[in-house]
This record gives C-alpha cells, structure tokens and sequence, in this order.
C-alpha cells in the first residue's frame, strides 16, 4: 500500500476495508474474492476516493448505492451489473444495504486460471471506463447464479478450486460480455485522455498477445509515437489515468507476463528471457529479481 496526496492505493480487498474501514474486515488469501455485499457491507457507508489495483464485479440484486471513477458518478438499482478495472481513482457509497456480489481478481489470476490470452477474448477489461449495465430479471437471474456457483465453490478446500473458479468465471465474463453488447446505452464515455491510455494498454497487451515483445518496443517513447505525442505528455497522461507511471506500467506488465510463464510453462528460463525480448537472459534475471526479490528459480520453486 502507498500514500500520495492522502490517497492511498490498494493492491486488495482486504487491504482497502482494514486501511479506510469502509466494510467489515476478512482474510483473503487468494486473488480471487467473492462475498455478498450484504455480509461485508451491513450498514451505510461512504468510502474516501481510493485507487484499486485490482478488477472489481459487482452485482446489486436490491439496495441504493452509487461509485465514482475518476470525475464521473454512477448509480446503482435493482439488476445492476457494474465492473471497474485497475488504476482509477475510486470510490462508493452504501446508502440502504445492498444484497448481491462483490467480485475482485488481478491480471495474474486470470492469466493463469481464466486463459492466457484472456484480454483477447475479453477486451471489455482494457476499456478505460464502463458504465453500468442494467439488466432486465432473466439476465440479471443468470449472472446472479453464476455467482452464487462461485461463492460455493470459493468456500471449498478443493485442491483444484482456482482451476474450477476459472472454468466458472469464464462463463461469468462470457454472459458479461454479451449483456455489455448487446445493451443500446452501453457506450464507451471517452475523453481524450481515456483514449490515450485506453490505447496504450491495448497497444501493450497486443506486444504479448503476438509475442513480440523486444528493448525497442517496451520503451515509453514507442508507445507514445504509436499515437503521435511527446513521450513527456504521453507519461503524464498515464501517471494522471492510471496513477503509474507508464515506465512503470511496462514494468508491471512484464512481470506479469514473467509470472504467468514461470509458474504456467516448464520453459527454460533462458527460453523465457528470450521470449519477453531479453536478448541476454542475465538482463531478464536481474530484473525479475529486483521486482521480486526472488530470482525466476526461486519464484519458479516457490
């Protein structure tokens, strides 16, 4: 967690409700959380503006409550479906308890137990800001099952449940995506900005996506010419919309990448460092270990 101009950013669920005690406190022990609302948030409540790093799902079966992304305002009702990804500022406010589901996962877990590929078939996850879909009952009552399958399966000690859970949320993002388009008020709310970052993160994720990752396009300054802007302009556009810088943001993503490589593929590490645009493995293990503090080995172990 880090502070910055008094907001503060959350790499968890549960690390938002302990640091601004804006619902009841848990455990959570994996990247995957799913609660129903009425159990975490049991009275009203109004958060402080936040960043999360982290996808959220949210299902409002009954109950008042609106969020924020960034300068808009959104309310919820009845059949409400609303997803934000990471990187925004946030936040939300209970106003009558709200019964229905709190979904929460990070690029990592779905990478590994949703697809590799996920942002292919899901893209709606790039979009810079959703707002929300109101389903009518019979939509609203699919995902509402689905999630109720989830929860169940969450509360197992299965030693296959995140392998389950994936095969169950793929579903869950699939009915989603379909609601997403098939809604006639479904419309992407772009400012300028959002366009440049929305762009960027589609930019970087097609590099992977081909496997084409190499020192010349991972620089911010590619990124920036792909749009025709000063690389400085470009940076502060993605500190400003996602709260990293975009150095940073590369960073990240390539970690992911790492991860998802090391701990899903029995490649070499050699064939690894290669395959994220290392042409000297030493380079790749330095910085896995500089972002870890764990060699890829180690990591790979672990």
């Amino acid at each position: 967690m880090a502070q910055k101009n008094s907001v503060r950013s959350y790499d968890k669920l549960a690390d938002l409700y302990e640091g601004e005690q804006v619902g009841n406190r848990f455990e959570q022990d994996s990247n995957f959380t799913i609660h129903r609302m009425q159990e975490v948030h049991d009275r009203p409540v109004t958060s402080p503006v936040f960043r999360a790093n982290y996808y959220s799902f949210v299902l409002v079966k009954e109950g008042k409550s609106f969020y924020t992304i960034d300068d808009r305002k959104y309310e919820t009702r009845p059949g409400t479906l609303y997803f934000t990804n990471p990187g925004h500022l946030k936040s939300f406010g209970i106003e009558e308890v709200v019964h229905g589901f709190l979904i929460t996962t990070i690029e990592q877990y779905l990478k590994k137990y949703v697809h590799q590929d996920v942002f292919k078939e899901f893209s709606f996850l790039l979009t810079e800001t959703v707002p929300p879909c109101y389903l009518d009952a019979t939509s609203f009552n699919e995902l509402h099952g689905l999630a109720e399958q989830l929860y169940g399966e969450q509360q197992k000690q299965s030693p296959l449940k995140d392998n389950i859970i994936g095969s169950l949320f793929v579903v869950f993002l699939l009915k989603v995506k379909a609601y997403l388009m098939a809604d006639t008020s479904f419309k992407i709310a772009y400012d300028r900005d959002s366009e440049i970052a929305n762009k960027f993160k589609k930019d970087l994720e097609a590099i992977f996506r081909e496997g084409k990752p190499s020192p010349q396009n991972l620089q911010v300054a590619f990124f920036a010419e792909q749009q025709g802007l000063n690389p400085s302009y470009f940076s502060t556009v993605i500190k400003v919309k996602t709260g990293k810088s975009a150095n940073k943001y590369i960073q990240e993503k390539l970690l992911v990448e790492a991860k998802a490589l090391l701990t899903g593929s029995i490649l070499p590490i050699k064939a690894i460092a290669y395959r994220l645009g290392y042409t000297e493995p030493t380079h790749f293990s330095k910085f896995f270990k500089r972002m870890t503090g764990k060699s890829p080995n180690q990591f790979r172990k672990s």
